[in-house]
């Protein structure tokens, strides 16, 4: 098989591409540049690799949550390739792949993910890895204040943004709950195409025209002011 992924959803820009159980990937943290990075990593590996984008089986994609800006830039390109080369997509959850990082490198069996929504509150997903190795959901991600949270009797590790900006908050009630932090672990498009060849086997793939991101939040542009009135 052969599939591309692509993340942009947090500073960090990369693509992964997948021939027959072999991941090639570039990574690079890229503020604000994933515009202009994106393509030229796809550019490479397909060039690599020697394949065009009609050779490809699918296409996988970070669909958030995350940056608005950057999960629309993954979104876009992927878009424009799907329908250019006539291809199904995988949409892969951000703290999937998160926690998929995580228990390709770690031992742990549980990852609690967080990723800094801003204005107060973080994007929140637990995970438990499969006999198979791969990242499941435990309960539905949301976005809520690191204070809400409600962490299960597990012990597990702390992985993504949001536990270097809400620690303390998140481990209120439990404050000796997890054996690891991981503050700076950032999405990989090698944990999306692991995850997106998952989701192609096992009837997750759809059309383009379906492949919509996910921000978690009903209002992606929303004030501190309206978040206190509302309360």
């Amino acid at each position: 098989m052969k599939l591309l992924a692509l993340e942009t959803s947090t500073e960090a820009c990369s693509a992964a591409l997948y021939i027959d159980g072999v991941i090639h990937e570039c990574f690079e943290l890229a503020p604000k540049i994933h515009t202009r990075r994106l393509l030229p990593m796809i550019d490479s590996l397909m060039a690599e690799a020697q394949l065009r984008p009609q050779q490809l089986d699918a296409i996988a994609f970070s669909r958030g949550p995350g940056s608005f800006t950057g999960v629309r830039i993954a979104t876009g390109v992927m878009q424009g390739i799907a329908l250019g080369a006539d291809l199904p997509v995988v949409p892969v959850s951000t703290l999937a792949a998160l926690a998929q990082a995580y228990f390709d490198t770690y031992k742990l069996s549980s990852a609690f993910t967080a990723l800094d929504a801003r204005i107060g509150e973080v994007f929140w997903g637990i995970y438990h890895k499969s006999p198979e190795g791969y990242a499941e959901l435990y309960a539905p991600e949301c976005v809520i204040p690191p204070a809400a949270v409600a962490l299960p009797n597990e012990l597990a590790a702390g992985v993504g943004s949001g536990w270097g900006a809400y620690r303390e908050q998140l481990l209120r009630d439990k404050p000796n709950q997890l054996v690891e932090f991981h503050p700076d672990a950032l999405p990989r498009a090698s944990a999306i195409a692991k995850l997106g060849v998952l989701g192609y086997h096992t009837g997750l793939a759809v059309d383009v025209t379906e492949a919509l991101p996910v921000y978690l939040r009903d209002k992606v542009a929303k004030t501190e002011a309206e978040r206190l009135l509302s309360k």
